[in-house]
């Protein structure tokens, strides 16, 4: 931390007294001998600051740096407002972590509390918990959350993002719950599949669906609640948060429970991580969500203050009664993304998701003109879709030659990611290069 100052001799020496020894050595007296370390470390000596700057300037430059990314599949590169990293990078944030002293967390609490706030909003659900670890974590932890007596099946869209399905079987393994893939038709999830499942022996639990899809394709969500309900199911709605702007929130579609990975709200890509689970419901789970709810109340002289109103602690102490076993948050990724919605306005997030929109499907109409790189599905999509390629391999590679980062290669094809970050000379560009692949 740039303010941390490390103990001087004089107050190492006082701390020592108060101790009530006088050196460290006799300060670990009782540890025996044969384990303490009594020579120097095998390491190499320390580097000066301005050695080190070198050698880890030296390991950056083997990175490849994209000028043009059209990458997605859960990971998306958006604009960033200098004033999100500002304020996020502030020493009173970055060590935010649970605040179990309410009295002396009031700032974190209220971070946390806004936060959740902000998700129940762009959701249309009543309640939100301070996150878990990333998206698929808030996915299988949806999942446990619906799983009753006598309920134990669990249908998920074999056109959810493949990572987050992993995560879902893992978690079900643990307890017990039998995972059911959802078969898909031209790039969406089968409705009339699902119906003929749900109606199976055995009473369903939930059904896990993502809109968008891991192809793109904006799933009915309204459609397969009516059906999830009518078999006694809970629908749990995986959503990208920033066409939660351009699209019916996932409570007026029906859902029960709906999560996602926040990265896209102010949060670097970071080669991957770390992300943002974000979590919201009905009240009539608030109970079965995990982790913890941050509530508004009065202090004793009527100001305005924060508690934590709601932390299922048998997760800490009787965890095998526990729902969940979830017992941190990403405290200073929620904090980033309320500053980053709150830098960025309604209309700032809705403009995003316009300028998403709009430059995707300029960009789906340009490659898919070149003859060999077809959209591979007919349904509506929001940033993300995919084209049939001739040679995915000589594709990326050239794109890559130019500095552009070309899609996702799939099975079909190329899954193209487009954000307003990618600019219309850009997208002329990549489909200038396809028609060369196309030609060859």
């Amino acid at each position: 931390m740039g303010s941390w100052v490390c103990a001087s001799p004089g107050e190492e020496a006082e701390m020592l007294a108060r101790c009530g020894v006088k050196s460290v050595d006799e300060l670990y007296s009782t540890v025996p001998p044969d384990v303490v370390l009594n020579r120097p470390l095998d390491i190499p000596e320390g580097l000066s600051e301005f050695e080190t700057a070198r050698a880890i300037e030296s390991l950056a430059d083997s990175n490849t740096v994209y000028r043009t990314v059209l990458r997605g599949a859960g990971s998306y590169r958006h604009y960033i407002p200098a004033s999100v990293r500002q304020i996020a990078a502030k020493e009173t944030f970055v060590t935010a972590y649970t605040p179990y002293q309410a009295e002396i967390s009031q700032g974190i609490l209220q971070s946390i509390f806004e936060y959740q706030t902000m998700m129940c909003s762009l959701t249309g659900m009543d309640v939100a918990n301070a996150s878990v670890y990333d998206g698929a974590t808030a996915a299988a932890e949806a999942v446990a959350m619906c799983a009753e007596r006598g309920k134990t099946r669990v249908f998920v869209s074999s056109a959810a993002n493949p990572q987050t399905i992993e995560t879902i079987q893992t978690y079900c393994f643990g307890s017990g719950l039998e995972v059911i893939p959802v078969p898909t038709r031209d790039g969406a999830t089968d409705l009339e599949a699902f119906r003929a499942q749900a109606a199976g022996s055995g009473a369903p639990a939930a059904l896990y669906i993502e809109r968008p899809n891991f192809f793109g394709v904006v799933e009915d969500v309204a459609a397969f609640a009516e059906v999830a309900h009518s078999a006694g199911a809970r629908l749990i709605a995986g959503v990208n948060p920033i066409s939660l702007a351009a699209f019916k929130t996932p409570a007026e579609c029906g859902a029960d429970i709906a999560v996602g990975e926040g990265q896209p709200f102010g949060i670097p890509m970071g080669w991957g991580g770390p992300g943002l689970g974000f979590m919201a419901c009905k009240s009539d789970l608030t109970r079965r969500l995990p982790g913890r709810i941050v509530g508004e109340t009065s202090d004793h002289d009527g100001r305005r203050a924060f508690v934590l109103t709601l932390q299922a602690r048998e997760q800490h102490i009787r965890r095998e009664k526990a729902l969940s076993n979830i017992c941190s948050n990403e405290a200073l990724n929620a904090l980033t993304a309320a500053c980053y919605l709150s830098v960025m306005g309604p209309a700032g997030i809705a403009a995003v998701a316009s300028h998403c929109a709009s430059k995707a499907h300029y960009a789906a109409s340009a490659i898919s003109a070149v003859p060999g790189f077809a959209l591979a599905h007919r349904g509506e999509f929001f940033h993300e879709f995919v084209t049939s390629c001739p040679d995915v391999r000589r594709t990326l590679d050239l794109l890559a030659e130019r500095g552009i980062l070309g899609g996702l290669p799939v099975s079909g094809g190329i899954l193209w990611c487009v954000t307003e970050m990618v600019t219309k000379a850009e997208i002329d560009e990549v489909a200038s290069i396809c028609a060369k692949v196309a030609k060859q």
